[in-house]
């Protein structure tokens, strides 16, 4: 039979073709993300010491702003790839309608929240007074966009709910690498530019988020997806904001606790030595380049996980579950080789300082302990995602962040010092992993049977 929509084949292609054709796309797009995100702190490395320490201080209020991104697009995207699977495509359409309006009032919301109050947030997260100048100047300028960073995230999960991913990849790809060259002109003041130090790298962030934006808004406007945004059909209707953040709420109060668990962090190993919040940022800016082309797996293997799901295809989820956890697991691997095998080197790309360093060596390899299977499980809590059931996720997350991480990490630092509490991290991942596997497992093996004795009726 002639498949009439794209998103059919995310039911009838074959598993790891069809994986690797939706996922490679997000992969580079995340990975080229992620680059940006280590150059960016390459750059103000070379600023100073207390620049790189400023901007790990930011960089929790900014995951405030990829928490709201990334819930509602979770969300949208497992929304709209049930949808799609269920063959109701007007409602998925409606979908992406009531996400876009939702999205222009968080960026309003949120550049209002910036222009009054930015002194007073970052206040809250740092007490050195160059550091909340550094980091106060940089925070407003980043939530005064956050229109900018919100729309090219979202938009992008619209499309990937309907197995489109190459077109998110370019619009990431765009972003960073516009972000990347002209950084170092704003930053460092070349040519006619003026040098505006931290506050340069927040321009930079914004205006390039602002041309990707644009991008993707003209393929998601133009008309010919299969998910339609089309205003003069629009019909409110509150249940489906409530469906999309059904999974999306969860996903986003995970994002909210790594926030917090960043700024708690921040905090503990703060009191040790300022350079340590500084080593801090430098490892959650090489981790993402772990991590992120697992999310990036993950933006594909969610749709077809969804699709399958909503169209009672257990074989098909198996397959596609066990070929993203190998991958994931590949990946993840890989980077706890490189962290294990060249720290020094990873450190010295932002700064060379010698104290600085010392510290540095010592938490990248311990940190990345348990990132063999941080993988896996990154794939475990997108599955609980795809089928709409996001509340496992968010206990799994509150779990090793909040309940284990912090009151491990600050006992540690307490009676055995700073070297020690670096262990926090992969202890927590490893006691929170048998508790999802299990969780996972019967979760699953609940709705296959339930599917299996829909077959018989």
């Amino acid at each position: 039979m002639q498949l009439t929509n794209k998103s059919e084949r995310m039911g009838t292609e074959k598993i790891v073709p069809l994986l690797i054709k939706l996922s490679v796309p997000a992969i580079i797009g995340m990975s080229v993300q992620s680059l940006y995100n280590v150059v960016d702190s390459i750059y103000i490395g070379r600023v100073s010491k207390e620049a790189l320490a400023a901007l790990s201080l930011a960089f929790p209020i900014q995951m405030v702003l990829i928490a709201i991104a990334v819930g509602t697009g979770v969300g949208t995207s497992s929304l709209i790839s049930r949808l799609l699977g269920e063959n109701r495509t007007e409602n998925a359409s409606n979908t992406a309608r009531h996400v876009m309006i939702m999205t222009v009032f968080y960026g309003l919301t949120i550049g209002l929240v910036g222009f009054f109050f930015s002194e007073n947030i970052f206040g809250f997260v740092a007490e050195d007074p160059e550091l909340i100048k550094l980091g106060q100047e940089y925070i407003r300028i980043i939530l005064l966009g956050s229109l900018a960073m919100f729309f090219p995230l979202i938009a992008s999960d619209v499309l990937r709910g309907e197995g489109n991913t190459f077109i998110p990849m370019l619009t990431l790809i765009l972003g960073a690498v516009i972000n990347i060259i002209i950084d170092p002109f704003l930053i460092f003041g070349i040519g006619f530019f003026p040098e505006l130090g931290v506050a340069g790298a927040a321009y930079a962030t914004v205006f390039s988020r602002f041309i990707s934006g644009l991008f993707i808004a003209w393929i998601l406007f133009k008309g010919d997806n299969q998910v339609k945004i089309r205003f003069e059909r629009f019909k409110f209707d509150f249940g489906i904001i409530m469906d999309v953040y059904r999974v999306g709420l969860p996903a986003m109060v995970m994002q909210f606790l790594a926030s917090f668990m960043i700024f708690g962090a921040n905090r503990i190993v703060g009191s040790f030595d300022v350079l340590a919040i500084a080593v801090m940022g430098i490892y959650f800016r090489l981790q993402s380049f772990v991590f992120m082309p697992v999310f990036g797996l993950c933006q594909g293997f969610m749709p077809i996980v969804g699709y399958n799901f909503g169209h009672r295809k257990p074989a098909r989820m198996k397959k596609t579950i066990k070929f993203g956890v190998l991958i994931a697991f590949a990946f993840t691997t890989s980077g706890f080789i490189i962290f294990q095998a060249f720290p020094r080197q990873l450190i010295s790309l932002f700064n060379n300082d010698p104290e600085l360093i010392e510290i540095g060596v010592t938490a990248l390899t311990r940190l990345s302990l348990a990132f063999p299977i941080i993988g896996p499980a990154i794939i475990g809590s997108t599955t609980f995602q795809a089928i709409g059931k996001g509340l496992p996720s968010l206990i799994i997350s509150f779990s090793r962040q909040i309940i284990l991480l912090l009151p491990i990490m600050y006992l540690l630092g307490r009676f055995y010092g700073l070297n020690a509490l670096w262990y926090a991290f992969p202890l927590a991942e490893v006691l929170v992993f048998g508790v999802m596997v299990f969780w996972l497992k019967d979760t699953l093996e609940k709705s296959w049977e339930n599917m299996a004795g829909e077959s018989t009726v």
